[in-house]
């Protein structure tokens, strides 16, 4: 057989492979789609369809199959990976999955340039949606949907970008046949959830004045709600998104922009309020009673060197209460005023329909990053309780009468420099807490942590964004997963884990909780562990490496299913009964 006939039975064979193989992945995809948004309401028992499974953030399953006595039985299902980057559609090549498969079609959108490190390992540290048994997932600059059964990757959505702060991405959102994210570069992009086309994409914010973008977008009724993040001196926005068109129906700012705004009084000045900073960049919890949406803001700017914005500086690192349909604001509560350690109160808030001094109370729920814990009226606003959950803290002042706790100047940055708990990560950060309404408990990790703030800009000007001081931290006293009760505010149960003090996070990557008598969460380690709800002992762990986001579950063919990621790959546990 000569060369050339060789050659041309090669290309027929893999021309007839991949017309094979195309149409699989087509057919795969036939199961999934379809989301209304009043599914997100009272989300069924085989979904996961938005950020926190349901608008109330509690990260509950009413869910028990899974429970404290079957556990043991709980075994891995699957495991599978995804990759970033352009892949074949940017070369014109053709990519093998592992195991010799064709792989999914890669879908390339955006406006900026390749970058170096565009087939960099994507990191899975935000929701993954399951409808219809497809998964949906993002990392910064990528989407993947992914058959829920065996974890075969569907599609794979790249986005070209100009750049930005690659922190990480909280997932994506679904209306219809729809999905939705964010981009480094701050963009909003649509994508049919079906082939990872993309629909439109619409500009957020504006990159040049550094702004980036990492939050999972909201659905709520006809709104998308995408908020933004920025480390220099810029204020701070929440915005509502037409999920059909993507034109913006309304933007409400987290700080005072005109005179007479609300808590313009709380700054020195207008020109402070304006870069005051207050980026809504985490994702927050939604009542559909009063059509309120709760949700935390970041840190004043500058952030440590305070003496241009004295005051309390409304709104930064503040839970607010916005109205869906007109982004106006109905209450509000300051949990760190005059932040001086860049802690942003971005954490989940979580809802409770629970009891106070005896009677049925509709409240909200937010432990801090900077060590303390808030229980507020969540239809006023009003403060009903604040504690220190955080060992470590040191930083503030007694609470004041609003239940503020207020920064001790003393442990602001100093020049000869200042000892101070928290470091900057936080008692806790962005990873999502959990409540169990049968427990009455309210889970959250926490890392006790010292670090000394150096003062390296005396000018009283002071320095643009987290400039203006040094951090050198010293230590960790210890890493746990606590379980608090609202009533009181005390930690019931406290489990401290044995590798506390190595400089490491346990429990760090969000929890999840379960009608089991669950709580499922990591420790530093490198396992996946479930506890017991009410005592916090571990009942099962899997050794499958760093943790990266917060656990999920649904029910799908009958069997409940524990979705968790490492990194690039994706983790089903299954009862093995």
């Amino acid at each position: 057989m000569t060369k050339t006939k060789k050659m041309t039975r090669t290309v027929k064979f893999f021309l007839a492979f991949v017309a094979c193989a195309v149409p699989l992945v087509i057919l795969a995809q036939e199961p999934g789609s379809g989301l209304s948004p009043q599914a997100i309401l009272k989300p069924a028992l085989d979904s996961w369809p938005t950020y926190s499974g349901d608008y109330t953030s509690d990260r509950y399953s009413t869910l028990d199959k899974v429970n404290k006595l079957t556990v043991k039985d709980l075994s891995l299902a699957w495991v599978s990976h995804v990759e970033a980057g352009p892949g074949a559609a940017a070369t014109g090549g053709f990519v093998f999955a592992r195991g010799g498969a064709a792989a999914a079609p890669t879908i390339i959108g955006g406006e900026g340039e390749i970058p170096p490190n565009a087939s960099a390992n994507p990191r899975i540290v935000g929701a993954i949606l399951q409808v219809n048994g497809i998964l949906y997932m993002s990392a910064p600059d990528n989407a993947w949907a992914m058959d829920a059964r065996d974890g075969t990757v569907l599609w794979h959505y790249y986005w070209k970008t100009k750049g930005g702060t690659h922190i990480g991405n909280r997932g994506m959102a679904m209306d219809g046949d729809w999905l939705y994210f964010e981009t480094p570069d701050d963009y909003l992009v649509s994508l049919d959830a079906k082939t990872g086309k993309e629909r439109w994409h619409k500009v957020i914010s504006d990159f040049t004045e550094q702004y980036f973008s990492t939050m999972a977008p909201i659905l709520i009724g006809n709104h998308l709600l995408v908020g933004t993040g920025d480390d220099l001196d810029a204020p701070g926005f929440l915005q509502s998104f037409d999920p059909e068109t993507g034109e913006l129906q309304w933007k409400h700012y987290d700080v005072p922009m005109e005179k007479g705004d609300p808590g313009a009084d709380t700054w020195p000045n207008m020109d402070a309020a304006r870069h005051g900073g207050a980026q809504p960049w985490g994702d927050g919890a939604y009542d559909p009673e009063t059509n309120l949406y709760m949700y935390g803001t970041g840190n004043p700017t500058p952030a440590y060197t305070p003496q241009s914005r004295l005051g309390d500086n409304l709104f930064t690192c503040t839970l607010l209460a916005v109205n869906v349909d007109t982004g106006k604001m109905a209450w509000y509560y300051q949990t760190s005023p005059h932040d001086t350690h860049d802690w942003d109160s971005n954490q989940t808030p979580v809802l409770v329909d629970g009891t106070w001094d005896g009677k049925p109370r509709k409240m909200v729920l937010q432990a801090t990053r900077n060590g303390y814990f808030f229980v507020l009226d969540r239809l006023t606003g009003q403060h009903l309780l604040t504690s220190k959950f955080g060992e470590s803290a040191n930083w503030s002042k007694p609470l004041n009468a609003k239940g503020q706790p207020y920064p001790n100047p003393e442990k602001d940055s100093t020049v000869p420099g200042s000892l101070v708990s928290p470091s900057n990560g936080g008692i806790t950060n962005w990873p999502p807490p959990a409540y169990n309404p049968k427990t009455g408990l309210f889970y959250v990790p926490e890392h006790d942590s010292y670090s000394m703030y150096y003062l390296t800009e005396t000018d009283p000007r002071g320095a643009m964004g987290l400039g203006g001081k040094e951090e050198d931290g010293v230590g960790s006293t210890s890493n746990s997963i606590d379980a608090i009760d609202y009533h009181t505010g005390k930690i019931v149960w406290r489990h401290v884990f044995p590798e506390s003090g190595a400089g490491g996070f346990g429990g760090g990557t969000g929890l999840l909780t379960t009608a089991g008598g669950l709580v499922f969460g990591s420790d530093e380690g490198g396992n996946f562990v479930a506890f017991d709800a009410s005592t916090g002992k571990p009942v099962w762990h899997s050794h499958i490496g760093g943790v990266s986001n917060a656990a999920e579950t649904y029910l799908l063919d009958g069997k409940q299913n524990i979705l968790v990621a490492n990194g690039d790959s994706i983790y089903d546990f299954v009862l093995n009964q």
